[in-house]
């Protein structure tokens, strides 16, 4: 049984509490006031621990975008395409996709505590970065979502990213590859597609940018940046560190990105 049939089931042995229990309990109906408990300082976590993390990245994960579409003071219907396109890429089951659709109205809603989920998913994913900079670029995808990043959008993800431990130079390279991307992957009117070369490949300035390397570094660094990158993206791992099963394709999806722009690269250097 995976961690979503074990949550609704009432079979968790490490019941969440906090702020996130209370998202996903008044989605279920489940009282989960068995309190925090800390993870072990470890490596890798046990299949409990696992299944702890994937609930609150769940959770966390879509109320957080709710919080983010209506940063600018409404939600667009781009912005709700964009967690229905997210609902639709996890291939959710029906009860799943109701529970992120509450989870979704909950984060926007004027008494949703933001600071509160967001300290409890980090110490949920106990740091894990990998994990950060995935929740961080699904929140970033989805303010991309109109195409533009709004400056209300932009302080409250800076925000987001200081309760995580993100440093402002790291948002603004997760910022700027998720714009690039953003053109990658064929939706417009994103400013990533302004430079794009003909027949609508993605240009060498948007691969460079993907990479998060300067267009004069050596082959060893780009190399270098390409498996690094393909590392932190690889959905077997970011499972293995509490990424729900069901967001493997997106982690699938960044990886082809990243593996187009490391082609482009190559190809122009040849």
């Amino acid at each position: 049984m995976n961690w979503w049939g074990k949550l609704v089931g009432g079979a968790f042995g490490f019941m969440l509490g906090g702020p996130i229990g209370a998202l996903l309990g008044a989605v279920l109906g489940h009282n989960f006031d068995k309190g925090l408990k800390s993870i072990p300082d470890e490596p890798g976590l046990g299949a409990g621990d696992r299944e702890r993390v994937q609930a609150a990245f769940f959770a966390a994960t879509f109320a957080v975008l709710g919080r983010v579409a209506k940063a600018d003071g409404h939600v667009s219907p781009e912005e709700i395409r964009m967690a229905e396109a997210v609902m639709d890429e996890m291939s959710l089951s029906a009860d799943m996709r109701r529970a992120a659709i509450d989870l979704f109205n909950q984060g926007k809603s004027t008494d949703f505590d933001l600071d509160a989920v967001v300290r409890q998913f980090r110490q949920e994913c106990h740091g894990r970065t990998t994990l950060i900079a995935m929740f961080i670029e699904i929140q970033l995808q989805a303010a991309y979502a109109d195409g533009r990043l709004d400056e209300a959008e932009d302080r409250l993800l800076r925000q987001v990213c200081d309760l995580l431990g993100v440093s402002e130079l790291d948002y603004r390279r997760l910022e700027r590859r998720v714009r690039v991307e953003h053109g990658f992957a064929g939706q417009g009117g994103s400013r990533g597609t302004r430079d794009r070369s003909a027949g609508g490949a993605p240009s060498l300035a948007d691969a460079y940018a993907v990479l998060g390397v300067a267009p004069d570094a050596s082959d060893a660094d780009v190399k270098r940046a390409y498996r690094r990158l393909l590392s932190q993206h690889h959905p077997d791992k970011l499972v293995s560190k509490g990424l729900p099963e069901e967001m493997m394709k997106m982690a699938s999806q960044k990886t082809h990105e990243i593996r187009q722009a490391y082609e482009r690269v190559r190809e122009s250097r040849r």
